[in-house]
């Protein structure tokens, strides 16, 4: 008995070698990732592992129960014959990864191909391949991974039920008795551990394949979130320049190419003298793959290069889409099709999509940009109604008594629209500009106050080339006017101060009129507010505006009390001001 247990365990060998090589089929890893098979997949699965029972059958060792001898090979066996064999192993696995019916079907095929090769146990070890399918159908859990223990245990316990089934038909029953306790603990033993070294095996490899797969992702996302910065502004001949740089000093390939839809847009590495950007795209290959989106492995020959010595003789070429169109291509060149590895492949699959993500962002990003730049057009339009409305009522009020004033302010009022309307076609402006827009309206408001108003400017000059959003300081000296001083009969003042400050430009609208409650306060600013006075909204649209342009820490600050006058102020910070430009 022990004669037997040493061959047998060698020849699992042959196990290690046929485990390695299923890790190679595609229906397999559907089974270790425990997706359902369609039908052709199925068929395909019964079959493999049928057919590897029966190399299990042909490496098995032959037993004569009349003269106790053993052969190396079964082919033919005679009466007196049986066979010490590894069968169960393959019908064992197809149960436990496939479930009933690949069982069943891979024990058939051994189970029948067993009794054509005859023998003492011919019918035996048919009918217990069979049987071995389904016991390892009965342990095939589909939403649970297999475990080593449970591969052993069913592989013992197949070829347990294997000596029973000997022993119940075939005969004489003496002589079936002798040839199981010759090679029954062998077999139990050598394929319970067969099972187990073949599911350990499989695990191994494909575990490796994933740690391979991980890292290559973890690669991809790495170079994905280094190049974030440069695709986010577009697919252009800079960002893609800085993209292919990055990419190029992490991967280790000869070149590394970017495309839109119909030039280079950036070649970096080998034969960069010959391959040069803003050149057409030439490569049929490329334009393959814009044209139906697929990723193309280019022999040397495909990259059609005109000069004869070019180093790169292969390329993997993948799409860049963004919203599923394809917008260009990224290139990984190597020496040969020999250095084109799946592990390579996956590495710019991965990078590609991630790639593509990122260009949809941008397109998101400058349709934001697009919608906020429309935004501030349409506060800064709000505001010239607004204003118009006021100074008509104060040239109204002069055309009888004062039309030579009258006059002279529809000329003031003209020059400051004009310069108005050229503020709603700019996103930004110079505080000079806006100072000048500011002095403009308040001639025409000194107009109808007459000698109750008295404005005095604190400016510091070197502060004035700061860039700021047009229309951000007529509305807030307009909010003075109308709801601060409107109702002084005397001594109303208005203060307009502009001075540098360590990271920026303060500025600062005061007026000594009657204030504002500390309820209006809290909402004034941040929202339209309904009162008798007034809705708010200049100083909503001032408000939104600076959040939008210069950031949140730009916002109005506004101090008041009631009689005590109001100071309203906001910081423009050198920072902001450059992001935002």
């Amino acid at each position: 008995m022990f004669e037997l247990l040493l061959p047998m365990l060698e020849r699992l060998g042959i196990i290690v070698t046929v485990a390695f090589i299923v890790t190679r089929f595609r229906f397999f890893r559907e089974l270790i990732d425990q997706k359902t098979l369609d039908r052709p997949q199925q068929y395909m699965a019964v079959v493999f592992f049928g057919l590897f029972g029966i190399i299990g059958t042909y490496t098995g060792i032959t037993y004569d129960i009349s003269s106790f001898e053993y052969s190396s090979w079964a082919i033919n066996l005679g009466e007196s014959e049986a066979l010490a064999n590894s069968r169960v192993i393959g019908v064992v696995a197809a149960g436990l990864f496939g479930g009933y019916r690949i069982g069943v079907g891979a024990g058939l095929i051994a189970g029948l191909h067993r009794i054509s090769l005859g023998g003492f146990t011919g019918i035996a070890c048919g009918i217990s391949a069979v049987i071995a399918g389904l016991i390892a159908g009965f342990f095939h859990k589909k939403d649970q991974p297999l475990k080593l223990k449970t591969a052993l245990m069913v592989g013992a316990l197949a070829e347990t039920v294997q000596m029973a089934v000997i022993l119940i038909i075939s005969n004489p029953f003496a002589r079936a008795w002798d040839l199981v306790q010759e090679i029954g603990l062998p077999m139990i033993v050598a394929n319970g551990v067969g099972s187990a070294l073949f599911l350990l095996i499989i695990r191994n490899v494909l575990n490796e394949e994933e740690k391979a797969g991980a890292i290559q992702a973890q690669k991809a996302l790495k170079l994905a979130e280094s190049t974030v910065s440069y695709l986010r502004k577009g697919l252009t001949v800079e960002s893609a320049q800085k993209a292919c740089q990055i990419i190029y000093d992490e991967v280790g390939v000869r070149a590394i190419s970017m495309t839109d839809q119909e030039k280079i847009l950036a070649h970096v590495g080998e034969a960069d003298d010959h391959h040069n950007s803003g050149e057409g795209i030439q490569t049929r290959a490329t334009k393959d793959v814009i044209h139906t989106g697929d990723l193309i492995v280019a022999r040397h020959e495909d990259i059609n290069c005109s000069e004869p010595n070019c180093p790169l003789g292969a390329a993997v070429i993948a799409p860049l889409k963004r919203r599923q169109e394809v917008v260009g291509t990224l290139k990984f060149y190597v020496r040969s099709e020999k250095d084109v590895s799946n592990v390579l492949l996956e590495l710019i699959q991965g990078l590609s999509a991630l790639l593509g993500q990122q260009l949809e962002i941008a397109e998101a990003e400058k349709a934001r940009e697009l919608a906020r730049e429309a935004e501030v057009k349409a506060l800064q339009a709000q505001v010239n109604p607004h204003f118009l409305f006021n100074s008509l009522n104060v040239i109204v009020s002069l055309t009888r008594t004062e039309p030579d004033r009258a006059r002279s302010l529809l000329i003031a009022l003209s020059k400051f629209f004009r310069q108005n309307l050229g503020a709603t076609t700019k996103t930004w402006t110079s505080l000079k500009e806006e100072l000048q827009h500011v002095k403009s309206y308040l001639t025409i408001e000194e107009t109808r106050f007459v000698d109750r108003l008295h404005v005095q400017y604190d400016v510091d000059q070197r502060a004035l080339d700061m860039k700021i959003a047009p229309l951000t300081l007529q509305p807030l000296v307009e909010n003075c006017i109308k709801h601060g001083i409107k109702d002084q009969q005397e001594d109303c003042e208005i203060i307009v101060r502009i001075k540098s400050v360590e990271e920026g430009v303060k500025i600062s609208i005061m007026d000594n009129g009657t204030g504002i409650d500390q309820d209006r306060l809290k909402t004034l600013g941040n929202q339209e507010v309904e009162s008798e006075k007034g809705t708010g909204l200049g100083l909503f649209n001032v408000n939104k505006r600076l959040a939008y342009m210069h950031g949140e820490r730009s916002t109005l600050r506004i101090i008041s009390a009631p009689g005590e006058g109001t100071e309203i102020s906001f910081f423009l910070y050198e920072k902001e001001e450059e992001v935002s430009a």
